[in-house]
């Protein structure tokens, strides 16, 4: 998962606004985003952050700001999960309309390719609770913004991070690489279900 976030843990300002975290765009940050961009992965976007992405990366503005960035993402792999999509106009991209939390367990067991969770807050939440997350790439920009939507929002029980590997850029952005803690404790409901798991089964054989 990569997203970025508000000084104030925002992933995103009022009425969607991203633009306050391409106020510190440098060659750096551009060279760091071409790399993970040629990386290979499966990127999975919800419909809303499809419709951001799909609106610049396959455009020529795109393609002569950040050629290398622009390359990578319209080659990628993607996957949007959205039950209104149609169809995805943007080349290597496919809908899925079913049930995220399997269609991800599906894909990490049958696709040797990382995957990777562009944006896409409600997907984020839902994944981060079941435990699908394996990697949280959180790209901190030095900036508060008013009224915006704190990332990882509707998570309803906590989850423990351990720190693995930071980046500190020049122009101030600093990344932070996080993957769940060996010490997370599972929520009631998977204790509850893990425990009825292990009872013996009376039914008729």
């Amino acid at each position: 998962m990569y997203n970025f976030v508000s000084a104030n843990g925002c992933f995103k300002g009022a009425n969607d606004d991203t633009s306050w975290a391409h106020q510190n765009a440098s060659k750096e940050l551009s060279d760091f985003a071409s790399e993970n961009a040629h990386g290979g992965a499966i990127l999975l976007f919800g419909r809303k952050t499809y419709e951001m992405m799909v609106s610049y990366w396959p455009t020529d503005e795109a393609k002569k700001n950040m050629p290398g960035v622009a390359d990578g993402m319209n080659k990628a792999e993607k996957i949007v999960f959205s039950k209104t999509l149609k169809e995805a106009k943007w080349n290597n991209t496919r809908v899925i309309k079913g049930n995220i939390e399997e269609e991800v367990k599906n894909l990490k067991k049958t696709s040797d390719k990382r995957i990777t969770i562009l944006g896409s807050g409600s997907i984020v939440n839902q994944l981060a609770e079941k435990g699908l997350i394996d990697e949280f790439m959180i790209m901190i920009h030095p900036v508060a913004i008013g009224n915006g939507t704190p990332f990882l929002k509707d998570i309803s029980k906590n989850i423990e991070l351990e720190l693995t590997r930071t980046k500190v850029f020049k122009s101030g952005p600093v990344l932070l690489c996080y993957k769940p803690s060996s010490r997370q404790q599972p929520s009631t409901t998977e204790q509850r279900e893990r425990k009825m798991e292990g009872q013996p089964h009376y039914g008729k054989h």
